[in-house]
């Protein structure tokens, strides 16, 4: 019956015969993979991945933003047309392919995309139309009032739309002006017409190749000038007829607002008191300039800064705390609560309290994305979606981009968006991780398990928000400011409760009551949680929490950036591509600090001088501007107090000092000042700067150049005959030394902006080895001022054939 089959005993007990030949079968052969293939198939798994999720829209806005900054750090402003050309046929590519999943579908998305960026800096660029002013001036001006703010010493910073000038009469006057006015008093209010004699300064520029540029930020804040009144402004003038039917509507609604935030901000200060209140009053209205200047630095220093800005930080307990206490209200009338979706009203009316402290924030960057942020999030709670999510902060950007990119090219835009970012990431990498662990925990916990998991999420959380917002923030913060904080994680975790159960509950609940006239009590106790805070700051900077990091590697932002957004950004393994270039920016920034180190400094305005030898900084000022020696400080880690001059004797300075009263110059006297400034050149201990104040400064460097500083135009001629450097505050007759030197007057160094200098050295028979400048070549909208010239009403571009070489040869 079974046929051929093996029987039982057969299969049991094996017959084995000599004659019978055992056959095996040969194994299969492996294959040899191709690791090439293989790791295609691998990333096109995560990508495949990363789409399915939807993350592909999340570098939307990264691309619009790379080329928004594409557009901004070019040297010359691209031609309008054309880039909107080469944007329609990039778009139409992209539209074709847009079912594709190729890599052509993909770089032409990226192409539209970042062609989208540049229109969109482009046309805000030509909105925004400011005019700067282009040199130093004192003139009587007339104009309107529209922005106030008090500062800590009681001095008002005025922001006026300027209407006319006098004495002299300006022929490129800007549009608005900003102007502070000391010695307190009763401030001007908004609206009415101010005239008084002021001194008007040009934003001012780098401080050194690749700082910040300050004229760009006040260019697309509508900001031409900044100064001061020489005395308090003449009273008020009356505007004539109404304001409102005057200026166009929006003008007077923005006016009307300004006034009811600075209303506010005056009865916090007024209410509280000193530091805390002007602390108080900078987080609900972002009034700063009443903060003093100890309290500033402090808060810095601790890494407390943040909480100053009305940021993520202030407007989420804002949000949540009146979200959930109108929720627990609710709550109370059961009824009501069990008819009616009491979550959905609460969102809405936590969205119109986000919306109202928008409106009183001051329209800052880090408020703009901190109130979208919100406004996403409880908008999906109205539509029942997930609230949290990096969707939202992708849209929040979107929108930003669209109506300011300039935005991107600031701090405040990058380190918001890197915390936000680098939080929400985080936490959504958590959420994913702890819902994976619970689905393996089976019954209830105990009391005491669920008490303990949630001191430990508070506390946990706390310290994990303040490690991953300073690390996600420190790319920036070196970048901008060449700092690190580095106990910014203790000042942090004893702050943050004291903001969530302190200041930000009473400050809502003040801010609610305030238009009954109930809401002091809640202020002073909001003002008691800030003077706490404000002693948290003291104590955490008095342990010296602030490194210097030195100017960065020039890759160091692109490469840091590109590094966290992939962290950050992405769920897959292709997250972890970010780490190598995170290691690559700071290592390369790590290799260039201390070796990129320039001889010679040189501030735009030619005034401030500074020579750097083995390790010291030598200036020709004893207080050297701290604004802008503070700057070289950081960036080249140089000493916190700079060596000062040696200021000639009054019996050895008393022939300059009397020459500074006569328009012309026997030939006697100017060879008198050269001798003297010949003996203190060659007598002078090396790098030390020697100077009669108000005329000339001199230098020798140990390497054996000799350098010279003058307040003084006249005696530039026999300064080029003795010295190999020649740097003049003034306008000089000519543009070039004949001897050869190196020659740098107030109209070049307007030209080229602030510069640092490289020796040749002694076995080379020039100079100057290396010369960078600040604004080299560049010619853009917040730069073209500097190439105005109002004796002539034209544009200068050019710079002396040396100058120009160098400069070509530095790049």
């Amino acid at each position: 019956m079974q046929g051929g089959l093996p029987g039982a005993h057969e299969i049991l007990f094996p017959v084995h015969r000599a004659g019978d030949v055992v056959a095996y079968d040969l194994p299969t052969l492996v294959v040899r993979r191709n690791l090439k293939a293989v790791i295609a198939g691998k990333v096109a798994d995560c990508v495949a991945e990363e789409r399915a999720f939807g993350h592909d829209f999340l570098f939307v806005p990264v691309l619009i933003g790379c080329g928004a900054i594409l557009w901004f750090s070019l040297d010359v402003t691209p031609s309008l047309p054309a880039l909107a050309i080469i944007f329609l046929l990039a778009a139409g590519l992209a539209l074709l392919t847009r079912y594709n999943n190729g890599l052509s579908a993909a770089a032409c998305g990226a192409a539209a995309f970042l062609l989208l960026g540049m229109l969109l800096a482009d046309i805000e660029t030509r909105r925004a139309g400011t005019v700067v002013l282009d040199t130093p001036v004192t003139t009587t001006i007339t104009g309107t009032v529209v922005r106030r703010e008090v500062d800590a010493r009681g001095s008002w910073r005025y922001v006026i739309q300027l209407a006319a000038t006098e004495a002299p009469a300006l022929s490129r006057p800007p549009t608005r002006i900003s102007l502070l006015s000391r010695g307190g008093g009763e401030p001007v209010a908004l609206g009415a017409t101010i005239q008084g004699k002021a001194r008007l300064s040009p934003p001012s520029g780098p401080a050194l190749p690749g700082l910040n540029d300050f004229a760009f930020a006040s260019y697309f804040k509508g900001i031409g000038a900044t100064g001061f009144f020489y005395k308090p402004p003449q009273a008020p003038i009356s505007p004539k007829g109404d304001m409102k039917g005057e200026t166009r509507w929006l003008e007077w609604a923005d006016m009307r607002l300004y006034g009811l935030r600075s209303a506010i901000a005056e009865r916090i200060r007024n209410t509280i008191g000193g530091d805390a209140g002007a602390f108080a009053a900078s987080i609900v209205t972002d009034e700063r300039q009443a903060i003093s200047a100890p309290t500033m630095e402090a808060l810095r220093l601790s890494g407390l800064a943040h909480i100053v800005a009305i940021s993520g930080l202030n407007m989420a307990l804002a949000a949540g705390i009146f979200f959930v206490g109108l929720r627990l209200t609710f709550s109370l009338f059961p009824a009501f609560a069990q008819r009616w979706p009491v979550k959905k009203i609460s969102a809405f009316a936590a969205l119109l309290m986000t919306l109202a402290y928008y409106l009183i924030s001051g329209f800052a960057v880090s408020a703009e994305r901190a109130w979208l942020m919100m406004s996403v999030m409880l908008i999906a709670i109205l539509f029942d979606q997930p609230s949290l999510s990096l969707r939202n902060v992708a849209i929040s950007a979107l929108i930003i981009l669209g109506f300011s990119p300039s935005e991107i090219m600031g701090p405040s835009f990058q380190m918001s968006f890197a915390a936000t970012i680098a939080l929400v990431s985080t936490y959504a990498w958590w959420g994913r991780r702890r819902s994976d662990h619970e689905r393996l925990l089976i019954g209830r916990r105990p009391v005491w398990m669920t008490a303990a998991q949630m001191a430990g999420t508070v506390i946990g959380g706390v310290i994990t928000t303040s490690l991953i917002g300073g690390l996600s923030t420190a790319i920036y913060s070196a970048e901008h400011f060449h700092r690190v904080t580095t106990y910014g994680l203790f000042a942090n975790l004893a702050a943050m409760p004291l903001m969530s159960l302190i200041v930000m509950p009473f400050g809502l609940l003040a801010m609610l009551l305030m238009p009954f006239g109930l809401d002091a009590p809640f202020l002073k106790i909001m003002g008691y949680g800030m003077a706490l805070v404000i002693e948290v700051a003291n104590e955490v900077a008095s342990w010296g929490g602030s490194a210097a990091t030195g100017r960065p590697h020039e890759w160091f932002i692109g490469l840091g950036s590109a590094g966290f957004l992939l962290l950050t950004l992405l769920r897959s393994r292709l997250a972890l591509l970010g780490i190598p270039l995170l290691v690559s920016a700071f290592g390369l920034s790590a290799a260039v600090a201390y070796r990129d180190v320039p001889d010679l400094l040189i501030h735009e305005e030619g005034e401030l001088v500074a020579l750097l030898e083995e390790g010291k900084a030598y200036t020709t000022k004893t207080r050297p501007q701290g604004f802008v020696y503070g700057q070289w400080q950081r960036a080249l880690l140089l000493p916190e107090q700079p060596a000062p001059p040696v200021i000639l004797k009054a019996d050895a300075a008393v022939t300059s000092v009397g020459l500074t009263a006569k328009s012309k110059l026997t030939p006697e006297e100017m060879r008198a000042v050269m001798r003297q400034m010949t003996a203190a050149l060659k007598d002078a201990q090396p790098g030390v700067f020697t100077c009669s104040k108000g005329i000339w400064c001199v230098a020798r460097a140990r390497s054996g150049e000799w350098i010279v500083v003058l307040e003084d135009g006249r005696f530039a001629g026999k300064a080029c005959d003795i010295a190999d450097i020649v740097v003049v505050s003034r306008r000089t007759s000519f543009s070039q030394c004949r001897s050869g030197a190196l020659l740098l007057n107030r109209d070049i160094l307007r030209r080229i902006g602030s510069v640092e200098i490289n020796f040749a050295g002694s076995d080379q028979s020039e100079v100057v080895g290396r010369l960078r400048a600040a604004i080299a070549g560049a010619n853009r909208p917040w730069s073209e001022h500097r190439y105005y010239d109002w004796k002539s009403d034209r544009f200068e571009y050019e710079v002396p054939e040396p100058v120009r070489r160098l400069l070509t040869a530095s790049q």
